[in-house]
């Protein structure tokens, strides 16, 4: 038998779209997790027709790093139709556990992995009468077999069941029944001949609790005083809308009269969504769509009214793999570019780039903040991988601070002006001072432009007015720069940096790990936002190269920043890109970056 491997490899389950296994992989997450193992689950599902196949990757390591690995070390492999494919996935002295009836023969034989052949089909025909509900239990027989393998205890099972089913009571004996069958066969059928192993350990996981990136926006919503929500379905964002209308029946209803003291709609499209946000915004609610990349492109001309006429509202874009529909299920970065200058003309948007759970909750707060300061719409771009899946987190913090509502003119500050213009730039910073409707005051002027006006919003043409307009603009972007969440640095005077942003900093984490293994110190600056701080150009200064490792094919803010950065600055900068639609893994970095390093130096005559 080679080298135990205790608390440190990656399972994959093999199924199909619509089995239920949704609910046994969280069963075997949240059991692993009360081990106080960290571990980092991956849902890789189909986009539209039930049936097709779908993995589910759980991740263990004591190190708890969070990121994928290209190695499947443990297959449990329940649909024919991938499994020839599944077996030959795995790495040489991995663990194939599979229904008995496939044939070991072709792709899928093998004398480098250990095999467990386990008659799935039969015991649950065997022990489950009800033919709809036998497909859902199969896939519970598979935990009960893994975690009498790996060495997880029926106590640990029993309770992570009840927490999948806390709201179904009556199902958590019938699910405990169909693992216990795993358990009951693997003692008395099967001999463990591999060498990995779960062992329970004290601290890593004390305190953490499980969350996905969506909900931890909505709450974010919740707290940052959101009142009106306007959407349209569409993957991966839906959930998160789902989320906060939960989240608003529970904890936003007046308890005197029962009225919800918020308002969702569900629009037609994405175009009215938008339009409503902006409506909401200028009446003076904080308001928020969530949608993913196509539903962005169908906001454009809205996006450069709001930006143009200063109008606050909040967008989330939980991003997914294009162009076009692309790979609606598939996790991408690549909307950056397109988000940060949405519209038409000259537009430029403030940007935030969450990449933790905790980051979700407490940038939908800040975007309100933001996006009432700055009187503009504020993007938030979670992806696929961030707001669909599970990550362990600590527990979101209360917010502690007021909200900020900006430059708000009320009755007593209207009262002591001689005069206000709703576009002037008072304070030269860019941004204007603003009324709400409904203030009780005859200079309370509530006109807002997307036309061309002037500094009291009269309409005008005057080239010279034009320019004035757009050149507070860009000096309200400038002001917001050290608004914005600014970037996480971990340096240490080293002659390679990285940059990334989002949950590519997963992969960043594990990736500087094993580059150091092999005697390569990298130095590390997380973006956060944009636009972007000059932080970044002062990092880029202190760095003979820095690769900027981003998930689409483009290499979206590598091109933003060298459309930024000083000119003697952009040679510094190689772009490393990760774009298959599949969450970036540490060996995505380390590979080309080593590759890159190795290249002779090209020395200028």
């Amino acid at each position: 038998m080679q080298q135990r491997s205790v608390n440190d490899f990656t399972i994959r389950v093999a199924t199909v779209n619509g089995s239920g296994s949704q609910s046994s992989n969280l069963v075997l997450t949240n059991a692993i997790f009360r081990m106080g193992i960290p571990v980092a689950p991956k849902n890789v599902f189909p986009s539209n027709i039930e049936g097709l196949p779908t993995w589910f990757d759980v991740r263990v390591s004591s190190k708890g790093y969070q990121c994928r690995t290209r190695e499947i070390d443990v297959l449990v492999a329940l649909n024919a139709a991938t499994w020839r494919t599944d077996a030959a996935s795995v790495r040489p002295g991995g663990v194939i556990v599979h229904e008995a009836t496939y044939p070991v023969s072709g792709e899928a034989q093998r004398d480098d992995v250990t095999y467990y052949a386990v008659p799935f089909n039969e015991l649950a025909k065997a022990n489950f009468k009800d033919g709809a509900l036998r497909k859902y239990l199969l896939n519970m027989i598979y935990v009960g077999v893994l975690a009498e393998l790996l060495g997880i205890d029926e106590a640990t099972i029993e309770a992570a069941i009840g927490t999948q089913f806390k709201r179904k009571p009556s199902a958590v004996t019938t699910n405990m029944d169909a693992a216990r069958l795993g358990f009951v066969h693997t003692r008395e059928q099967l001999t463990k001949r591999d060498a990995f192993a779960l062992e329970r350990i004290a601290g890593p996981t004390d305190g953490l609790v499980f969350m996905d990136g969506n909900r931890a926006a909505a709450l974010g919503c919740i707290m940052g005083g959101c009142t009106v929500a306007a959407w349209y379905p569409i993957t991966p964002s839906s959930s998160l809308c789902e989320s906060f209308i939960q989240l608003a029946d529970k904890y936003r209803v007046d308890k005197t009269t029962g009225e919800k003291n918020v308002a969702v709609v569900q629009a037609e499209d994405e175009l009215a969504a938008i339009g409503m946000v902006f409506g909401a915004g200028w009446a003076g609610a904080r308001a928020m769509t969530s949608t993913s990349g196509p539903g962005l492109s169908l906001m454009a001309e809205w996006a450069g009214y709001g930006y143009y006429a200063e109008v606050p509202g909040v967008i989330f874009d939980v991003q997914r793999a294009g162009p076009s529909t692309g790979l609606p299920t598939r996790t991408m970065q690549g909307d950056v570019a397109f988000a940060y200058q949405l519209s038409h003309g000259d537009t430029k948007h403030i940007v935030l780039l969450p990449a933790t759970v905790q980051e979700a909750y407490e940038m939908a707060m800040d975007a309100f903040d933001l996006a009432d300061r700055f009187q503009t719409p504020v993007f938030v771009l979670s992806d696929l991988d961030l707001g669909m899946n599970s990550w362990m987190t600590k527990p979101l913090p209360y917010p502690e601070r007021p909200f900020d509502r900006g430059k708000v003119l009320g009755e007593k500050d209207l009262n002591r002006l001689e005069s206000w213009g709703r576009y002037r730039d008072v304070d030269h910073d860019g941004v204007p001072y603003r009324t709400l409707p409904g203030t009780n005051h005859s200079s309370a002027g509530f006109f807002t432009r997307g036309t061309g006006h002037d500094e009291e919003a009269r309409y005008s043409e005057q080239p010279d007015v034009w320019q004035r307009n757009l050149d507070r603009l860009v000096r309200k972007h400038d002001t917001a720069r050290m608004a914005v969440p600014q970037p996480v640095t971990d340096e240490r005077q080293n002659a390679i940096g990285l940059l990334a942003y989002g949950t590519t900093h997963h992969a960043i984490v594990e990736a500087r790990d094993e580059l150091r293994k092999d005697g390569i110190e990298v130095d590390y600056m997380r973006v956060r936002a944009l636009p972007f701080s000059s932080d970044i150009a002062a990092f880029v200064r202190r760095h003979d190269r820095v690769y900027v490792v981003e998930q689409n094919r483009d290499g979206q803010v590598y091109g933003l920043l060298r459309a930024e950065l000083p000119q003697h600055l952009i040679g510094r900068l190689h772009s490393i890109r990760h774009y298959n639609g599949v969450p970036i893994d540490a060996h995505a970095v380390i590979d080309p970056l080593l590759a890159a390093e190795r290249q002779p130096a090209v020395v200028a005559e």
